[in-house]
């Protein structure tokens, strides 16, 4: 039950936090990299905080192995994916997408991308286990997708769509 309730906050969490960074990044005075890197250096002190007192044990917080313990390999995944891809690209290409569209849209699309990949690679790579509920899990958030990204077209609150081209008759 743990994994789903912190699931569920960050959740949450996130559903706040794209909130208020579409908000800040169509006030149009900050850009996509500028939030990201906010975001960043706020997230930073307190993730060493976490780290620092759960390598200790501090408080009963689940004790965690030291970094230098991990070996190139670990440290390979953790720089290229977890880093690079997850971290860098991906908060790049999420903020722009934010920059630039509704957050009813990127974040759903976003989100729902993730955990169908997960899925798919977790059973691909990781030899993970597939089923036909979760087969059917993915099928479904592709067709979320696919509902959520095609089909009529979206207008900026306030913008009038604008009327057809009159026929010529001629075809």
């Amino acid at each position: 039950m743990k994994p789903i309730l912190f699931a569920i906050v960050a959740g949450l969490c996130w559903g706040v936090g794209e909130v208020c960074t579409r908000s800040a990044l169509h006030a149009g005075k900050v850009g996509p990299i500028g939030a990201i890197t906010v975001r960043s250096l706020v997230a930073i002190p307190l993730l060493v905080l976490v780290f620092v007192l759960m390598t200790r044990g501090v408080g009963g917080l689940r004790v965690e192995p030291a970094l230098l313990d991990a070996d190139r390999a670990t440290w390979a995944k953790l720089v290229l994916g977890s880093g690079l891809v997850a971290g860098a690209l991906a908060m790049i290409s999420f903020y722009i997408a934010l920059s630039l569209g509704e957050v009813s849209v990127v974040k759903p699309i976003a989100f729902s991308i993730a955990p169908a990949v997960g899925v798919l690679l977790g059973w691909l790579v990781l030899g993970e286990s597939m089923d036909l509920r979760k087969a059917a899990a993915v099928g479904l958030i592709v067709a979320g997708v696919v509902l959520l990204t095609t089909g009529g077209s979206r207008s900026a609150p306030g913008e009038a769509h604008a009327p057809a081209a009159p026929s010529s008759g001629q075809g």
